[in-house]
């Protein structure tokens, strides 16, 4: 008698080697910074190292404002005040940033931001946010009607085991290609000539370095991939790794083909500006344009404080919770940063969070009746006018 054997099914089989998932081979260590997009040389920066080629793209930002000005008859000799909004992480916490833009136009308060950044769930926000309150309906449309099955579809516990994540995106591409068309892009495009600057930050998970995206530039390329470069991007910025799969990105170096991996740019910072020491290599630059003033205003998706959770012994709860607790605390770490930046640089800052007044609890992860009111608490704070802190401390 033959010995019982558990054998795979066909299917089965199938469906093990297609999530065997192949890659174009990784940019190596010493080319990262010589990789670059297709057609869209300027698309990124790499900001943790060299400034320069962000400092030359701001400039000439301010040069293409100047001429704005000028063409509206506007004086143009000292740039005017600078208003930059930055949009946090958070996940499911994103639509606290939506009802805080929604209600600042209600308020009729809302200026006209001369840089806009988004990360992870602020990029979901940030290109509608860049674009002013003509489209606060897709912002509102997106935190009041988005639940799980809208972002990530879970996979199958045998699938998880050989694939790249726990979840794909194909809900959230399907999402982010609904709301952002050519017509977006040609939006962007126009207020990037502007001299107005929208930028997305992404973590490529290989050289495990920050990425800042150049979005205006991409929009303006009308390089045949842009529109679909800008949908992964904003998916990327959302795609927690090992959670969710991550976006592969195709680049070249000196002819040759490599693919990138990106991840959820939270991952290394959850809300950003720009680096320490921008404004006074700016004002080196020949020929450069002074500004007036700065208004820093910066939405964190999520508390100040961490939360007390009772954490359960389990292995799955424990490291959860420590994540949890490092995430909070990284993001109080950046909010720092950005506080000591417009401290150096003469800049007001503005800043607003989920107060602990908002008590509302998640039943489970994109709960769409705690995402609905919570856009409905930021969204009656600023429409009567919001508290903007001036530091970080509680």
């Amino acid at each position: 008698m033959k010995p019982f054997q558990l054998r795979p099914s066909a299917s089965t089989l199938n469906m093990l080697r297609q999530a065997c998932l192949q890659r174009r081979d990784a940019v190596p260590p010493t080319l990262t910074e010589r990789a670059l997009i297709p057609d869209i040389p300027d698309a990124r920066y790499w900001l943790d190292q060299d400034l320069t080629p962000f400092i030359r793209d701001v400039s000439q930002a301010n040069l293409r404002e100047a001429e704005a000005l000028a063409s509206a008859g506007l004086p143009n000799d000292i740039l005017p005040r600078a208003n930059l909004l930055a949009v946090s992480g958070g996940g499911d916490a994103g639509t606290f940033a939506g009802g805080i833009i929604a209600g600042w136009t209600r308020h009729g308060t809302r200026p006209v931001f001369k840089v806009v950044t988004g990360i992870s769930a602020g990029a979901l926000v940030a290109p509608f946010a860049y674009l002013g309150p003509q489209y606060d309906d897709v912002i509102v449309r997106i935190c009041n009607a988005v639940g799980p099955k809208d972002i990530f579809h879970a996979r199958n516990m045998l699938t998880r085991l050989t694939s790249d994540g726990m979840a794909h995106s194909k809900p959230l591409s399907r999402l982010i290609a609904q709301h952002v068309t050519a017509e977006i892009l040609a939006a962007i495009a126009l207020e990037y000539a502007k001299g107005r600057l929208l930028m997305i930050g992404t973590t490529d998970l290989d050289s495990g370095r920050p990425v800042t995206w150049n979005m205006g530039a991409i929009a303006s390329s009308q390089a045949p991939g842009a529109l679909e470069l800008f949908r992964n991007i904003m998916v990327a910025s959302m795609s927690i790794p090992g959670a969710v799969s991550p976006v592969m990105i195709d680049v070249d170096v000196n002819g040759h083909p490599f693919q990138e991996m990106h991840v959820d740019g939270g991952v290394l910072t959850q809300v950003f500006l720009y680096p320490p020491g921008t404004v006074m290599a700016l004002n080196q630059v020949p020929g450069a344009r002074l500004r007036r003033e700065r208004h820093f205003y910066v939405i964190r998706n999520g508390k100040l404080e961490l939360q007390w959770s009772g954490t359960k012994r389990r292995t799955l709860n424990i490291g959860g919770r420590a994540i949890s607790a490092l995430i909070q605390n990284q993001g109080i770490s950046d909010l720092d940063r950005i506080y000591r930046i417009a401290q150096q640089d003469g800049a007001d800052f503005n800043l607003a969070y989920i107060g602990s007044d908002f008590h509302i609890s998640r039943l489970h992860k994109f709960d769409g009746e705690y995402m609905k009111r919570l856009f409905e608490y930021a969204f009656e704070l600023s429409a009567k006018g919001y508290p903007w802190h001036k530091s970080p401390s509680l």
